[in-house]
């Protein structure tokens, strides 16, 4: 809160969260209640199932923390207080701080806690006392865990369990582990079905076209693609892949985009047809693609891509590539033993994944990064120069000085870092490699 960046004796996910807190979201810590969520949120059908099982969950697990001082809540994406339950003493208690249904729990709008900040990490989430951003909710210990989207990994809603001036009960976090089990097998039953729907309107697309077609999730993640648009995409063609662990990432940043636009559009414009041009696999010009979203039981569930011209009353989109509107470069957040850092894009030469972890090599050593996952990473980084070329390697193109060839052919990038790295270009990424740096 006075600036320092020197943070000691404070776990990492709670520190990245305070700098978030202070610099990103700029939060008062002398609040002293949450404020009001503001209009309405629109929700899914999908989400609505959610929120249901969740509140089932929640009510049961109310019982296991009245009269220990405790409340559970069940809020929405945008960190909305949706319902509560638990002890009566303290859910009036809990209100005094709009701790209660219609409160605006988000890290946005009131800084680090259970609820805001589970919804910007992965898995469960512990704040107890002065982890708190302020100092009016010191008094409370809360944990919480978000339902994201199997597909996206969009959060969906957030489960929460708070304790006024008492430790949570030791099974806390089993609790809150279970909700979470249970309502993402809901969501991967509803994706699997999303995906058979995509494939039908795949091969009902195939009969009546001539020209490539494939079929993504909301995600940009490759279903089904027939023989044109696999060799684009980097995939096998006609192999269908309706369990979303097996979709097929085509490894075009361009795509990505592009699909994920047109989500937020046909969410709102259920008819809605776009085209533009994107830069794919094995061609050095762009090819032109059309767009049209597909819906199960109303919720859309992916899109249609066809090859070549824009069909008739599509929406011409956007130019893709390094210049388009959509470029947002960005500092980095890492861990150093109990240290936040901030890294400068340009400071970093490359990202490595090892299993979990995500590791930044700069000028300065490694560091951890704060993002869970080299996809997120990746995701962050497309528009900024940055480029996947292998499933556990991301480079910055811009500090890539030499490209050697091994016995076989393959590619490895020589960094101009002082320990000059070699990062090893995977044969699926080769040609846009290439591409990006003009070969």
């Amino acid at each position: 809160m006075q600036g320092e960046d020197d943070v000691r004796g404070v776990r990492p996910e709670v520190a990245i969260s305070w700098h978030r807190c202070r610099e990103q979201y700029r939060v008062d810590p002398h609040l002293t209640e949450a404020p009001s969520a503001l209009g309405s949120v629109d929700h899914t059908l999908e989400h609505d199932v959610i929120f249901t099982e969740l509140g089932g969950l929640a009510a049961s697990v109310a019982h296991e923390v009245d009269g220990l001082n405790g409340i559970v809540t069940v809020a929405d994406a945008a960190g909305r207080i949706l319902a509560s339950w638990g002890d009566r003493a303290t859910l009036v208690r809990a209100s005094d701080a709009n701790l209660a249904p219609w409160g605006c729990w988000s890290e946005c709008a009131v800084g680090t806690n259970g609820m805001g900040t589970a919804l910007e990490a992965r898995g469960p989430v512990l704040i107890r006392g002065a982890e708190h951003w302020c100092r009016a909710f010191h008094d409370w210990v809360c944990a919480g865990v978000a339902v994201r989207h199997v597909v996206t990994g969009e959060p969906i809603a957030v489960m929460n369990i708070s304790c006024w001036r008492t430790q949570l009960p030791e099974a806390a976090t089993r609790w809150l582990g279970n909700a979470a089990t249970t309502a993402q097998g809901t969501l991967n039953r509803r994706a699997r079905d999303s995906g058979a729907e995509l494939a039908a309107a795949f091969t009902q697309a195939k009969a009546l076209s001539g020209t490539g077609v494939a079929a993504v999730d909301t995600a940009g993640k490759v279903v089904i693609a027939d023989e044109p648009a696999s060799l684009l995409m980097g995939v096998r063609p006609y192999v269908s892949a309706v369990d979303p662990d097996q979709r097929w990432d085509s490894g075009l940043p361009d795509l990505t985009r592009i699909v994920r636009y047109a989500s937020k559009t046909a969410a709102h414009t259920p008819d809605w047809v776009g085209s533009t041009q994107i830069y794919a696999h094995l061609r050095d010009e762009p090819t032109p693609i059309t767009i049209r979203p597909v819906f199960l039981r109303g919720g859309l569930v992916g899109h249609l891509i066809w090859l070549g011209g824009a069909s008739e009353g599509a929406q011409t989109l956007p130019a893709t590539g390094p210049g388009h509107p959509w470029m947002k470069p960005r500092r980095l957040v890492a861990v150093r033993e109990d240290r936040t850092v901030l890294l400068r894009l340009p400071e970093v030469c490359f990202a490595e994944s090892d299993g979990n972890n995500v590791w930044l090599f700069t000028d300065q050593g490694r560091f951890r990064s704060a993002s869970q996952g080299l996809d997120k990473l990746d995701e962050e980084l497309t528009d900024a120069g940055f480029l996947r070329v292998h499933r556990r390697y991301v480079v910055n193109l811009s500090r890539v000085r030499e490209i050697e060839r091994g016995f076989k052919g393959e590619l490895f990038l020589v960094m101009d870092n002082r320990k000059d790295d070699m990062v090893p270009v995977s044969r699926r990424h080769a040609s846009a490699v290439r591409r990006a740096l003009g070969l």
